[in-house]
């Protein structure tokens, strides 16, 4: 069993080789990590510390857990894992590569740290999450996860009958207005460039939504520092209490150079995720990713199952390689 450590403690690193190391402490590679620790496999969490949603004030969509911090989540977590036996690292992954393959076929994979420290592990789970890019609009980053939101599942409620304003950043974000269209009736759309066809603007107005095709040139505060709306080019302020974002989505793929994994680029321009396919295999041997790591649009639910049903398969490969090094070694004792 693992030491017992406060949420923020780093685990030791015992230098012997693991079953699993799980890279990113999210949802989606603490439940696959959680898992693997049922399943009496050695795993390691190796968590940056910087997870995509921390600036927001509660997690929404999730049932049981609906309005809960994000951080008491992680916390939770973390105890769980650590409870079965997994270990919490904090640290920023510099390197990830596979090494020999031992007898058998079995992988090998090292992972290093900023700090010099390394684990060998013979699987790896990918769960990196990815990077909201936000556009170059000045004053809008610093409302990022308050004001100034991207996903009506995440909070749309909490944000309902207020008078919003969408940014549009590509074609995603028509769809975004009629999302956000359901939460209010006030809701105005700030074009910045993109271009509306004649379908898309009889469908607006039926909906009540107010086309802006002046440039934005910035978001305006009160003096308590509360957004109150968007100031165009020729000075005119359009009042707006939120502000809702289509962020262009980008994975982490930070130190994972090593491992080769195939990137693709999103529909629309919205962003870049690690290819896989069932359970989030990946083309390389030993390798899984779940969460936003390689499905952008999802929630922490989702993302926390995509990473539970990465920990199964994971546990169910390593289970036949097992039994087939058992097999190897019980014939040729025989021989």
């Amino acid at each position: 069993m693992a030491a017992r450590t406060s949420p923020d403690e780093s685990d030791a690193l015992t230098g012997t080789t693991v079953d699993v190391v799980v890279i990113g402490g999210g949802a989606a590679g603490l439940n696959g990590a959680l898992m693997l620790a049922r399943s009496r496999r050695s795993v390691v969490v190796i968590d940056s510390g910087a997870p995509r949603n921390a600036p927001a004030a509660a997690m929404h969509g999730f049932i049981v857990l609906d309005g809960t911090p994000p951080r008491e989540i992680l916390r939770r977590g973390r105890e769980q894992v650590r409870a079965y036996g997994g270990r919490i690292v904090f640290g920023e992954v510099v390197s990830a590569a596979p090494d020999a393959v031992q007898a058998g076929g079995d992988p090998r994979f090292t992972v290093a740290l900023a700090d010099g420290r390394t684990v060998t592990a013979r699987r790896v789970l990918v769960a990196t999450g990815l990077r909201d890019e936000l556009p170059e609009v000045p004053g809008l980053a610093r409302h990022w996860g308050g004001s100034v939101v991207h996903c009506p599942y995440c909070h749309g409620w909490e944000v309902r009958d207020e008078p919003i304003g969408v940014l549009a950043t590509g074609p995603a974000s028509v769809h975004h207005a009629w999302l956000f269209r359901q939460l209010t009736d006030d809701l105005v759309y700030f074009t910045r460039g993109s271009e509306l066809d004649r379908e898309t603007r009889a469908r607006f107005a039926a909906r009540g939504i107010r086309v802006v095709e002046a440039p934005v040139s910035a978001v305006v505060d009160d003096e308590s520092g509360a957004l109150t709306g968007v100031r165009l080019d020729d000075g005119t302020v359009v009042e707006r209490r939120v502000l809702a974002v289509a962020t262009r989505m980008v994975v982490r793929t930070e130190g994972l150079d090593g491992l080769n994994l195939p990137v693709e680029e999103l529909p629309d321009a919205l962003g870049r995720r690690f290819a896989s396919a069932m359970a989030g295999a990946t083309e390389v041997p030993g390798v899984w990713v779940a969460g936003n790591a390689t499905d952008p649009t999802a929630q922490v639910g989702a993302a926390a199952a995509a990473g539970a049903l990465a920990g199964a398969h994971i546990n169910a490969q390593l289970a036949t390689a097992d039994t087939d090094a058992a097999l190897a070694a019980a014939r040729g004792a025989t021989l």
